[in-house]
């Protein structure tokens, strides 16, 4: 579906600028010429070639949401009505995604939809949690309120996202440094030093003669190493889109020891923060434990999740359901059953996501303050021996020359 810009005038002969997603152009006219509108003008949005190759038209980013929320729980308060909040901040929004679904929001919300509902459809673009939050909201009276929550809640999942991701940064861009060298030393040094022993007709030492033929295979068989990566791509979008693949590729994370601490963590984390933003906006526990469910990021937890729900509607306390799914530590489990005692369950479970993570935290910068140093000793051990390699037979030959 494309979006049209509109130039359309009001009754009081005001002239508007308006975005709207539709199949054609007719469609897009018809549609603001049913609400009064006098259409001036209709025209393709045009896209940039880098956000088509990006594909971004279908990408919402945590930031930019988070923008609208804000402008649209401030404009909320300030008295303005749904609608025109969203007609307003839909205008002038940039992101393409984002401009395309406030216009079918906006369109939905016109033909009598409520707000929670007109979000619904679009919960692969953002979260479950969001359109739980917003239905709860509304039930209460009390949707800035709400929405304030939900803010301050993407805040921290985006904040903590963007440290795992600056913390594994450096490690990473060492790795890849290391491989193109290895890269470079296979495609171009080695092949050049094996003509130059070529001509000397000497014994070469086995390391060398090891790294030669294998540079050598790599350079004929240079059309197996982009169809590998092909396959393995490939792979990846299969698994992704598999949820049996992609089942049993999460479980296989939680078998490498120092993965499987921050992945529980993190799932602990996510569960605890996103139950207490639902529970404080008012929904029910058996729901909101079933949506907080969906907001930890590996699926193999997330299907030990699976009978909670069922439990609790059995007569048992979350704390019980909870410690059945075996991988809440049991400092989470006394935290949510001291929240339970206290009837404080929403407030114990953001001090429980507070506390992991800081932990998380920690750990990240302990495994980082590790992992550099191995990093770069690896790094210095592969060049040394590759070099080790390549100079060897030329002490040799200097031997045999004299």
């Amino acid at each position: 579906m494309s979006s049209y810009v509109c130039r359309i005038a009001d009754d009081a002969g005001a002239v508007l600028r308006r975005t709207y997603p539709a199949a054609t152009s007719e469609d897009c006219r018809r549609h603001f010429e049913s609400e009064g509108f006098c259409v001036l003008s209709v025209r393709r949005e045009r896209r940039k070639l880098s956000t088509l190759l990006r594909g971004s038209d279908r990408k919402i980013k945590p930031r930019d949401f988070i923008m609208f929320n804000q402008e649209f729980t401030a404009m909320i308060r300030a008295g303005f009505p749904v609608l025109r909040c969203l007609e307003a901040i839909g205008g002038r929004t940039k992101n393409p995604a984002l401009k395309s679904v406030l216009g079918r929001v906006e369109n939905d919300i016109r033909h009598g939809k409520a707000l929670s509902e007109a979000f619904a459809p679009f919960e692969d673009r953002f979260s479950k949690v969001y359109t739980a939050a917003l239905m709860a909201g509304e039930i209460s009276g009390t949707l800035p309120e709400t929405i304030g929550q939900y803010i301050g809640y993407a805040k921290t999942v985006d904040r903590t996202r963007r440290r795992i991701r600056s913390a594994m940064t450096y490690p990473t861009l060492i790795i890849c440094f290391s491989l193109v060298l290895l890269f470079l030393m296979l495609n171009f040094v080695l092949p050049n030093f094996s003509e130059f022993y070529a001509d000397f007709e000497t014994q070469l030492p086995y390391l060398t003669s090891l790294l030669i033929n294998f540079s050598l295979f790599v350079r004929r068989n240079a059309i197996i190493w982009p169809t590998l990566a092909a396959v393995l791509i490939f792979l990846y979008w299969r698994m992704k889109r598999n949820r049996e693949m992609r089942r049993r590729w999460d479980e296989m994370k939680l078998r490498v020891p120092l993965a499987r601490p921050l992945i529980v963590e993190s799932a602990v984390s996510l569960f605890s923060r996103t139950l207490s933003l639902l529970l404080g906006a008012g929904a029910s526990l058996v729901e909101a434990v079933g949506l907080a469910s969906q907001a930890i990021p590996n699926k193999f937890l997330v299907g030990r999740m699976e009978t909670v729900p069922a439990d609790i509607r059995n007569g048992e306390s979350l704390s019980e359901a909870l410690g059945k799914t075996v991988f809440f530590p049991p400092m989470a489990l006394d935290l949510v059953r001291i929240g339970e005692s206290s009837a404080n369950l929403s407030g114990m479970l953001r001090e429980l996501a507070d506390v992991t993570e800081e932990r998380i935290q920690q750990k990240l910068d302990t495994l980082v303050t590790l992992v550099e140093p191995v990093v770069i000793i690896l790094t210095g051990v592969l060049v040394a021996g590759m070099l080790l390699a390549v100079y060897l037979p030329i002490f040799r030959i200097i031997q045999v020359v004299q």
